[in-house]
């Protein structure tokens, strides 16, 4: 008879406690949403060109800046060279956004970019062109403010220069 009882009581399942389970939902669900916010903001939005915008209608101007290892060539599509910036082991930056800050200031409607690169060009030299291009800064009287001129980048593969295989 002692058998039996003691059977009957180790065949009925114990109570479930998942305290310890719920405590650490309530702590990790909000860590991962907080971090899920901020590498959001981290990201910036890229497009490649396409045969599409070329089929488009014309706009009247397509900028391109293309970055070699020693220079910076500002154009129009396969135009003349608007700028060709070449400042000893560095590429001229300032120079750079003198010469957008005028196209943008001809062209205020125009957003986009194109941004071409050599094969061998720095990954910091391209993060610092996209910048240069993105966002530009005017000087006025007592104040320092920061403008958009080119926020819609595209990034593809530079041309071989000529003579180059």
């Amino acid at each position: 008879m002692k058998l039996r009882r003691w059977r009957r009581h180790r065949q009925q399942p114990g109570e479930l406690d998942i305290t310890a389970f719920m405590n650490l939902m309530v702590i990790l669900v909000p860590f991962l949403l907080v971090t899920a916010v901020f590498s959001r903001i981290a990201v910036i939005e890229l497009g490649l060109p396409s045969s599409a915008d070329a089929a488009a209608g014309e706009m009247p101007l397509r900028l391109e800046i293309t970055v070699r290892e020693d220079r910076l060539v500002v154009a129009n599509q396969g135009g003349t060279p608007l700028l060709l910036s070449r400042s000893g082991g560095d590429h001229d930056y300032d120079g750079l956004a003198d010469v957008l800050k005028a196209i943008k200031a001809e062209h205020p409607l125009l957003n986009d970019a194109t941004i071409l690169l050599e094969p061998d060009v720095p990954y910091e030299v391209l993060v610092r062109v996209m910048d240069t291009t993105r966002i530009g800064t005017v000087v006025q009287p007592g104040t320092v403010t920061r403008v958009d001129l080119f926020p819609g980048i595209s990034i593809g593969d530079a041309a071989p220069r000529p003579g180059d295989a």
